[in-house]
């Protein structure tokens, strides 16, 4: 099994001045000490328009600093969004991340979560796994071929070298972000790693587990020319503290990220609360679930909540390299 540490750079209400600046560098100077620490990888998301619960559009950057602070910890994209990113654009950052870090990037894709996310950059909900397909077909043999063109569906590009080439040979490592169990069995289908964005029981992941191997063995069916990675990332909470009620102190805005997760994913199709109007309220997700009204109304203003300090980790592939993620 292996450790990592995962950002979302969520930043409840109240916002002070400073806030996002030091939000970053304090993310940053983890980065570099779970380098120091011996940690496997860090991984970094990309969301857009998610007040609150992340502030993080340009993964890449983040990533790109956090290379020149470290040596050996992996860099993940956790992931980048396919729908919302020119292909071009994304094989061109991944290789570009990949030559400043030395080949440590770990390349993960998903579709986006939400119409909040999806609607300003003209894309669907309904059609965003398609485009995601798609868009993995004309990406990855950027990162080989010398001249490359494509006529999908939904991308079209002309006959180009998309440069620079990466560092690892044919491209980065592959995954793909699983927050239910039929995008794990659609990984699996596709000879991807999954990352599980999901926080489930040990009974349920064992279930996970068993469904993505069964796919990848069984029903494996690429979506183009690529190196499989037959491996699982599952994502759960723990907190690090000199005694349990440090730790348990220290761990209760965990909750913040549950209800975050569920009030921008809840009612896909339904646009959230007005910008700037969106403080969930502390007393509204410490300690307990969101009721439907919760996630699908308005939300409070003037939210206390203390800043996310939770950490989360996962297991990993039974052959090759058992991954984890920590938040």
């Amino acid at each position: 099994m292996k450790f990592g540490i995962f950002y979302e750079l969520q930043l409840p209400r109240p916002w002070g001045p400073d806030d996002e600046r030091q939000l970053y560098q304090n993310a940053l100077s983890q980065v570099e000490l779970a380098d120091r620490l011996g940690y496997d990888y860090a991984w970094e998301v990309e969301h857009h328009f998610l007040e609150e619960y992340s502030h993080s559009p340009q993964p890449e950057v983040f990533l790109a600093a956090a290379s020149q602070r470290t040596k050996n910890i992996r860099l993940g994209h956790g992931i980048i969004q396919l729908p919302t990113n020119h292909p071009a654009r994304v094989a061109e950052k991944v290789a570009c991340l990949d030559l400043v870090s030395n080949g440590r990037v770990e390349f993960g894709m998903g579709e986006g979560a939400s119409i909040t996310e999806l609607g300003p950059f003209d894309r669907q909900m309904e059609d965003k796994q398609a485009v995601w397909e798609d868009a993995v077909r004309c990406i990855l043999p950027m990162f080989t071929h010398e001249g490359w063109e494509y006529d999908g569906p939904y991308f079209k590009f002309p006959l180009r070298n998309v440069l620079p080439k990466p560092v690892q040979k044919p491209h980065p490592p592959l995954w793909v972000a699983c927050s239910q169990l039929p995008t794990i069995e659609l990984a699996g289908r596709c000879g991807i790693g999954a990352l599980g964005f999901q926080f489930l029981s040990a009974d349920m992941a064992h279930a996970w587990v068993h469904a993505y191997y069964n796919a990848y063995v069984k029903r494996q069916q690429k979506l183009c020319d690529y190196q499989s990675n037959c491996n699982i990332a599952m994502v759960s909470y723990f907190m690090c503290a000199e005694t349990d009620e440090e730790a348990r102190r220290r761990s209760e805005g965990v909750t913040f990220f549950q209800f975050a997760l569920a009030y921008y994913s809840g009612s896909r199709n339904r646009e959230r609360a007005a910008p700037g109007t969106s403080a969930y309220g502390r007393n509204t997700w410490l300690g307990r679930k969101p009721t439907r009204s919760e996630l699908n109304g308005p939300c409070r203003a003037g939210s206390s909540a203390r800043r996310k300090r939770s950490a989360a980790s996962c297991t990993g592939s039974p052959n090759r390299k058992l991954t984890a993620s920590s938040c």
